[in-house]
């Protein structure tokens, strides 16, 4: 697959949002401003992946994509640090903490985890899924993308140290805590690329149940 053209289709979405359970979620706990700023962050991203299925990514600019989606270049960089982040990052931790915290804290980790990703992920095939298969095709596709995943601040090894040390009651995680997070936050990532790689033809309930249940096994027979 070519990565100035990777042939992820734009989000269906892009000709305008439309109101679905998961955009309510995102609203729900935000104030009337923040709910703006989250609207204006959305924006931007869904004309940058219609630019970038008509263009590529590489031929992409951050001028285009502030243009198309009416705002500033600085506008552009005050909410996405480079383009790279602008596919990299996304406002679904706060949810999937949400989620976590929700299961019993006696519950075994991997097991709240589980449930929890198998839940967020339904939601978002059923109302957001071009979205996410857009992302992480992009993700696949663009050698940039790809070196850049664990840079982000958005690392999905935070969220899960995160929630392990509330669970716990701690100010710092413990060494256990780091390395739980970290097997999660690769095998979870993996798995969602593993998905888009096959076009989303997969369902990404059954991988995620089938990540982990390797992570629960320890990796037996590996």
């Amino acid at each position: 697959m070519s990565a100035a053209r990777p042939t992820a289709a734009p989000p269906a979405s892009a000709a305008g949002p439309t109101a679905n359970p998961v955009q309510a979620m995102l609203e729900e706990p935000l104030s009337l401003r923040e709910r703006k700023k989250l609207k204006t962050r959305q924006a931007i991203r869904r004309e940058a992946y219609r630019l970038i299925a008509e263009q590529g990514y590489e031929n992409t600019t951050v001028e285009q994509i502030a243009a198309a989606a009416e705002v500033s270049q600085s506008t552009f960089f005050r909410y996405f640090a480079t383009k790279e982040d602008l596919v990299l990052t996304d406002e679904y931790d706060p949810a999937m903490v949400a989620a976590l915290l929700a299961r019993p804290t006696d519950e075994p980790f991997l097991r709240s985890c589980r449930e929890a990703i198998i839940g967020l992920m339904r939601e978002l095939l059923q109302h957001e899924r071009d979205e996410l298969l857009t992302r992480m095709r992009l993700v696949n596709d663009v050698p940039a993308l790809r070196a850049r995943l664990h840079e982000t601040a958005n690392d999905p090894q935070q969220l899960y140290l995160t929630v392990l040390t509330r669970r716990a009651g701690v100010e710092e995680p413990t060494f256990e805590m780091r390395i739980t997070a970290a097997a999660i936050g690769a095998a979870t990532t993996e798995t969602v690329l593993r998905w888009a790689d096959g076009g989303g033809a997969q369902d990404i309930a059954d991988l995620v149940d089938h990540t982990f249940a390797l992570l629960e096994q320890g990796f037996t027979g590996v």
